[in-house]
């Protein structure tokens, strides 16, 4: 049994988690064989995943840094995924170094990783629970151990409610850790799209019926509603690269490749 409550049986290897892949596709290393074979298949269907990943990558990155410029000083990173230096604690911390991050993933090897990379200092914490039961999320004590609901939050949901299928209620979900938020809190969320593949990507999603969880993009129309409760701050819900972008902007043949919308929004 580890520090995080899970003995090393709970860790499954023998089926790749969107997680690793994740990781494989910003260049990381902390995944395993099974994990690279099923991002390759990913990748040979759609090539720019990479870039897509990455842009997405740079969202938060963007994201977090707006909302600790606004105010915030506490982050709950729901689905964090394996540690990817600049992290959420060091975006934040840069531009504010007491603000208090409490990361939260389903997976225990992630959580391995989160004692040496993510909780180093008192203002930080993990938690292994499971966004589909978002009580359980709320009520864990890696989380409450850091933050404090009587004041604002930013609540991250990036890159995790796709794999959340319909019939686990993505929006009650997303509903029911918003009402714990108070006013001045914030959602910062982003989320799979083919919108800009008619197509689709059958490949990709038969892969991820094999993973740890499966692959649910959505259109626009039912992204959106994500953000019901919430002031949906300038420029609203778009590709990721456009939300309020730094250095040079991308080509129309480049934007046109990536398929994630990201939004932030304001709880009045």
């Amino acid at each position: 049994m580890t520090d995080h409550g899970f003995s090393a049986e709970e860790i499954d290897t023998s089926r790749p988690h969107p997680a690793r892949m994740y990781d494989y596709y910003l260049g990381g290393r902390d995944n395993y064989e099974v994990d690279r074979v099923a991002a390759e298949r990913v990748i040979g269907e759609i090539p720019e995943i990479r870039p897509t990943a990455q842009a997405n990558r740079a969202f938060l990155r963007r994201a977090v840094k707006f909302v600790v410029e606004s105010g915030i000083r506490q982050v709950v990173d729901i689905g964090t995924g394996i540690p990817t230096s600049p992290n959420t604690h060091e975006v934040a911390q840069a531009v504010s170094p007491d603000v208090r991050v409490a990361y939260v993933d389903n997976d225990p090897i992630v959580a391995s990783h989160a004692g040496a990379r993510l909780t180093g200092t008192s203002n930080t914490s993990f938690a292994l629970a499971d966004v589909r039961k978002p009580e359980s999320v709320l009520e864990h004590p890696g989380i409450r151990k850091v933050i404090d609901f009587d004041e604002p939050v930013a609540l991250l949901l990036v890159a995790v409610l796709h794999f959340v299928r319909d019939e686990e209620e993505p929006g009650r979900i997303v509903a029911t850790l918003a009402e714990a938020l108070p006013a001045g809190s914030h959602l910062v969320l982003s989320h799979g799209t083919a919108d800009f593949h008619p197509d689709g990507f059958p490949t990709a999603v038969q892969v991820y019926q094999t993973a740890t969880a499966t692959l649910n993009t959505r259109p626009y129309a039912q992204i959106l509603p994500f953000f019901d409760g919430f002031e949906l701050l300038e420029p609203g819900l778009v590709q990721v690269p456009l939300w309020r972008p730094e250095g040079p902007p991308l080509s129309d043949e480049e934007l046109g490749r990536i398929g994630f919308y990201g939004g932030v929004g304001r709880k009045s």
